[in-house]
């Protein structure tokens, strides 16, 4: 319920999260489909805005968008064996339409490769049509068990990008462009610092050759997969007989990619930068940047305050709070909750002094300055929240990031995180990418998260399981 207090982060960070989306006026459960959510107006436009950024990006690179169906033939899914077999227990069927049964039922799309392996062996002939670059903004259905609203949900939105290539070397190069992408507006436009890195095989996505992925941290330790980029090789192309005859005249499979990230992100964004008061959003995100509170307290005063007050809102772009029957408390208390980076508050003796406060969301920190100062320094106020939130979230960052060299170390570093009392940690070791390394981490319910594309730590080592050496430590830690 809206107005209710906020559990604070050390007592219970995961009830925290969820009242703070709430509070926030994000998203809400949709109690009437199971593992569904309302995604309300405020959580609407930090996605509209994310979109923008992302599909900017997407088009500048040279991908087109386009639209595919919803249901996908279930024989589609068994053509790539390893592909039908990750989704499986994920799946939603549709076996009855129009009142009669099917002949053959449809699966609710969980993601499109296999439907774009069909349509690509239609679109694709010569090597003069490749690379074909499009991408699908979309809403995808995984049964999940366990639902959290944003990070975990059974309906949920993302774009998932779809290419096709002419070779092997031009698709990685494209696999990794799109996770460079990624981590730009991650780090850029979310002010969440990112670890780019090449997933083990047993956490790669189904059916491809290899995963790439972005880590990053939140305020308990715990790591959240931001965004993924695939080298699917030809796995796609043989299921599908996508072929194309070759400069050299001979006939060869595509090479495809397949990249996507969700309204995960916003999950990961709150998580980030949040605090026990409510929301905090970085202004390249805030579907609102600054509001504007009036106060007065006689109605003489009234006219003379609306009249300033809406003379500076049209000035910076600002939403003017007008709202009667709402104290100012009350409606500084309203912003907050929502995460609203900069609340300006003007009286009736800032209007007589050419002056007005401004408030940043994040610091708490206000102060008066000159009305005629109001935009510039609401735009370097802006500039420095952006700037300094992800200084702080890089801090975290490096300040829980930890070496291991054992297995027992990793144990112990990870062994009281969770995601309702915190407590996690990066923790950087050795290790080898093989299936007995990840059903040793299993163990203790922690994950390789990735194998960082570059090294930053101490380089070459021994695995702390198998002992044969490996060229890099791996990041290895509790997730969502």
């Amino acid at each position: 319920m809206i107005g209710s207090p906020i559990t604070p982060r050390e007592k219970d960070f995961a009830t925290w999260y969820q009242d703070v989306v709430i509070q926030g006026d994000m998203a809400e459960p949709a109690e009437i489909v199971k593992g569904c959510m309302v995604i309300k107006p405020n959580g609407w436009g930090v996605w509209e805005r994310l979109q923008r950024e992302l599909d900017d990006r997407f088009k500048a690179t040279g991908h087109e968008n386009l639209y595919l169906p919803l249901l996908i033939p279930e024989s589609f899914l068994k053509k790539e064996a390893e592909h039908v077999e990750g989704f499986s227990p994920e799946l939603a069927v549709v076996t009855v339409a129009g009142g009669k049964e099917l002949e053959e039922p449809y699966v609710i799309r969980p993601t499109s490769e296999t439907l774009v392996g069909h349509f690509f062996g239609k679109w694709i002939q010569s090597y003069r049509d490749l690379p074909l670059l499009i991408n699908q903004w979309a809403n995808v259905m995984r049964w999940e068990l366990r639902t959290r609203m944003f990070l975990r949900t059974t309906e949920f939105l993302w774009q998932e990008g779809h290419t096709a290539h002419a070779s092997h070397e031009e698709a990685l190069e494209e696999v990794l462009r799109m996770l460079d992408v990624y981590a730009d507006v991650a780090e850029n436009v979310m002010a969440m610092p990112v670890i780019k890195g090449v997933k083990t095989s047993s956490e790669k996505f189904a059916g491809a050759l290899r995963s790439y992925s972005i880590e990053a941290m939140m305020q308990n330790g715990l790591a959240l997969q931001a965004g993924t980029s695939h080298d699917l090789g030809q796995n796609f192309g043989k299921a599908f007989d996508v072929q194309f005859q070759s400069k050299e005249g001979k006939l060869d499979y595509v090479w495809q990619t397949s990249w996507g990230v969700s309204t995960r992100l916003i999950g990961g964004l709150i998580m980030t930068h949040s605090d026990d008061k409510g929301l905090i959003l970085p202004p390249k995100v805030a579907p609102r940047k600054a509001v504007i509170v009036p106060i007065y307290r006689k109605d003489e005063e009234r006219a003379q305050v609306m009249e300033t007050a809406s003379k500076i809102a049209r000035e910076l772009g600002a939403h003017l709070d007008a709202r009667e029957g709402q104290t100012p408390g009350a409606k500084f208390f309203h912003w907050e909750r929502r995460g609203v980076p900069v609340v300006f508050e003007l009286g009736p003796r800032d209007v007589a002094a050419g002056k007005i406060v401004i408030k940043r969301r994040d610091t708490g920190t206000k102060e008066p300055i000159a009305q005629s100062e109001a935009a510039v320094t609401l735009a370097e106020t802006l500039d420095l929240m952006q700037r300094d939130l992800f200084a702080k979230a890089q801090q975290r960052l490096m300040s829980n990031t930890v070496l291991a060299n054992s297995i027992q170390e990793v144990e112990e570093m990870l062994a009281d995180a969770t995601a309702e009392k915190g407590g996690g940690k990066f923790v950087m070791a050795h290790a080898k990418d093989a299936p007995e390394v990840d059903a040793r981490m299993k163990e203790f319910k922690a994950t390789v998260r990735n194998i960082p594309l570059t090294d930053g730590y101490d380089g070459p080592g021994k695995c702390i399981i198998t002992g044969e050496n490996v060229d890099r430590r791996v990041v290895i830690a509790k997730a969502y």
